[in-house]
């Protein structure tokens, strides 16, 4: 327990002050949702990840990559070799999950997820900034000092509170994504005339059951557009509120716990709402984790299954952070020099993050090009630009319109029906998943006409090495733009053709 009676320093920390086991459950929900998002990203190991799908490695390195980025991922362009960084990417998020070398498991978790996304940005979106944001900073986490197999036999911590540079980084960090959030927001529809759901509900692409359902009721959409907006802009401050932290804290896990639910069940927006739950439970309180502990026992630990993991000793030794106070000058001296990396590392994560949301700024940026280094090699860039500064208003569907040697025409996003321009029922069901979605977002973008053929000849390729399908001998890869219009009014929709393919093997076009 804290000093009952803490001088001005004590008091000013409180907000910053962090319970171990709060702690290690944030290791076990960010080391769950990398091992999903592992999992979902798997089934596209040939189409996203390697020479022979969407994005090339020359591509790669020609159109999206700056000097300082790296990539495991990059290093190979067989899908094969992709398998195996996911599979060692899993075994490491297990390990995180479980606590089994934990620091070793969360600096080498952060490394092949820094590289994962970098392999292929193209579908990428916020989430993905935060669950890397989260691993970050977990590499200075005491995270598996408790409820985690690196404790198992080992004597219980004197403090479940502890303090850090680290601790500082990841509470500000959270107020970072909702406070640029609303600040990107700058448009009329989300400060003025409150239609900002409105028309994000009227996105196709991103249209689920629930926000059908809500769609219909302007007034509704209107109050929750300022609810969404105000909520991000202020819940935040009440993190830094010193006087009854646990309250605080409790309110913002309930109110973002089921802002994020609404999102989910009204947006498609695939892992981004897991990520965002998983990163607030660090911010448990003593008073909430006391209640898990009598609801699931007096002190949980990793259960002793029969499996037993190897013990072995690295040839070096890995510390990043402490949890009792150092004895010697050569730790109080590292205990110095890593609370000034975090220290820096965070003032320079609130400086991008003024640069990305500053209107009125100098030529050159808060944050001038010679020092992005830092940002793109330790990947701490970040933008929390959803639906900012307006929501997208060009909304339509794909047809992926093959045509054959006899003149007919195939859909292939409907597994080669005869191509019908109608909208579908759910525009939704045509994406195999988030990141598919984001791809074909991405693709409309007139500066990304680069990635368009290698797209469609993708799809021509992968299409002819079924052969019960119909050979082709074009690909037109077309966009039903439906652009959305106010008071309800519904546009009509203009066929535009973002690329064509022909087929290269001749042997392949005959029937």
């Amino acid at each position: 327990m804290m000093n009952e009676h803490p001088g001005f320093w004590g008091v000013l920390k409180r907000p910053f002050v962090l319970d171990l086991r709060a702690l290690a459950l944030l290791r076990m929900a960010t080391a769950a949702v990398v091992l999903l998002d592992l999992a979902i990203r798997s089934t596209d190991l040939e189409a996203f990840y390697s020479n022979m799908g969407v994005l090339p490695v020359p591509a790669l390195m020609e159109h999206a990559w700056t000097p300082y980025q790296f990539s495991l991922h990059a290093a190979t362009g067989l899908w094969q070799g992709e398998a195996v960084l996911f599979l060692l990417a899993a075994g490491l998020a297990g390990a995180l999950l479980l606590g089994y070398h934990t620091r070793l498991a969360t600096v080498a978790s952060w490394v092949l997820l820094v590289s994962l996304q970098n392999r292929n940005t193209l579908i990428g979106q916020g989430g993905d900034d935060l669950l890397r944001m989260l691993l970050f900073w977990g590499m200075f986490l005491p995270w598996g000092r408790v409820w985690a197999w690196d404790a198992r036999g080992k004597p219980a911590p004197e403090r479940l509170d502890y303090f850090s540079a680290a601790t500082v980084a990841y509470v500000v960090q959270l107020a970072l994504v909702y406070w640029c959030t609303a600040l990107l927001k700058s448009g009329g529809e989300w400060t003025n005339d409150g239609t900002a759901l409105y028309y994000a509900f009227s996105l196709d692409q991103l249209l689920l059951p629930g926000g059908r359902l809500l769609y219909p009721y302007p007034e509704l959409l209107r109050v929750l557009t300022f609810g969404a907006y105000f909520m991000e802009l202020l819940l935040p401050f009440a993190l830094f509120i010193p006087v009854g932290v646990r309250w605080w804290r409790l309110l913002v896990i309930v109110v973002l716990f089921g802002f994020h639910l609404t999102i989910s069940l009204t947006l498609y927006v695939g892992l981004f709402f897991l990520i965002n739950w998983a990163s607030i439970v660090g911010l448990l309180p003593p008073v909430a984790l006391n209640w898990l502990a009598r609801r699931f026992g007096a002190a949980p630990q990793v259960p002793r299954w029969p499996v037993r993991l190897p013990v072995w000793r690295l040839p070096w030794h890995l510390r990043l952070e402490r949890t009792r106070p150092a004895t010697a000058t050569g730790q109080r001296r590292s205990r110095v020099l890593r609370e000034a990396f975090v220290g820096l590392s965070l003032a320079y994560v609130c400086v991008w993050n003024l640069d990305d949301v500053a209107v009125i700024r100098p030529a050159s940026g808060l944050l001038p090009a010679p020092l992005r280094w830092f940002g793109y090699l330790f990947r701490v860039d970040q933008h929390w630009g959803m639906f900012a500064p307006v929501v997208f208003k060009d909304d339509g569907w794909y047809i992926l319109e093959g045509t054959t040697k006899k003149g007919k025409l195939l859909d292939l996003n409907r597994n080669g029906a005869l191509v019908r321009y109608a909208k579908p029922a759910a525009v939704v069901d045509l994406f195999k998943n988030d990141r598919w979605r984001k791809y074909s977002e991405n693709y409309l973008f007139v500066d990304n006409a680069w990635m368009r053929p290698y797209y469609c000849n993708y799809l021509l390729r992968v299409w002819h090495e079924n052969p019960a399908h119909a050979p082709l001998r074009h690909l037109s890869v077309v966009y039903m733009k439906e652009v959305s219009l106010p008071n309800y009014r519904v546009a009509k929709p203009t066929r535009e053709v973002l690329c064509d393919c022909e087929l290269t093997n001749p042997k392949a076009g005959s029937e």
